[in-house]
């Protein structure tokens, strides 16, 4: 494997990985209702997305130009796998060990904005009822389901990936 594509890969997922712990952080510091706010979520998009393009531009630079599909989605695979498991691994840590309560209290909090969602919509009572159900069962900071989550999340990046590789691999040249 070309250095390049692997010193940049590691770097930019470390960067990813602490930037999302600290993301975390910030919103379990300030309030723990931001996790359930829909604007952080179109933040955090943006700036994992952001990150990908320079990770992407940055490293095609480093290779002069010389950039296949296959080295410009294994850049971005490692950049984003390494990224996944550190963040994930803060959030075991930080709901499982430091404050087990909090993941309670998410909990809560995504019940009520659930059933208020839901109640907009005008869904049945037994529908609202089930899903509450089902929220109040699952313990969504568990070490396994974050693991789950963390398998899921990879997936998804492979076929983002796939696309900044379309997107930013070398054009062939023409003869």
């Amino acid at each position: 494997m070309n250095e390049i594509i692997k010193k940049n890969g590691i770097s930019y997922g470390i960067i990813t990985g602490v930037v999302s712990a600290l993301i975390t952080t910030a919103i379990y510091a300030i309030d723990l209702k931001l996790f359930t706010a829909w604007w952080v979520t179109v933040l955090s998009i943006g700036f994992y997305i952001i990150i990908a393009i320079v990770l992407l531009t940055k490293t095609k630079k480093e290779l002069k130009g010389v950039f296949s599909f296959k080295d410009a989605f294994t850049t971005y695979f490692i950049s984003a796998v390494i990224g996944i498991l550190i963040s994930v691994l803060f959030n075991i840590i930080l709901f499982n060990f430091i404050d087990p309560s909090a993941k309670e209290t998410i909990k809560e909090i995504s019940i009520k904005y659930a059933v208020e969602m839901m109640q907009k919509f005008n869904a049945p009572s037994s529908a609202i009822n089930d899903a509450v159900k089902k929220m109040q069962e699952n313990d969504q900071f568990s070490i396994i389901e974050l693991l789950k989550g963390s398998a899921f999340s990879i997936v998804f990046s492979s076929l983002f990936g796939l696309l900044l590789a379309l997107i930013f691999k070398s054009k062939p040249s023409q003869e």
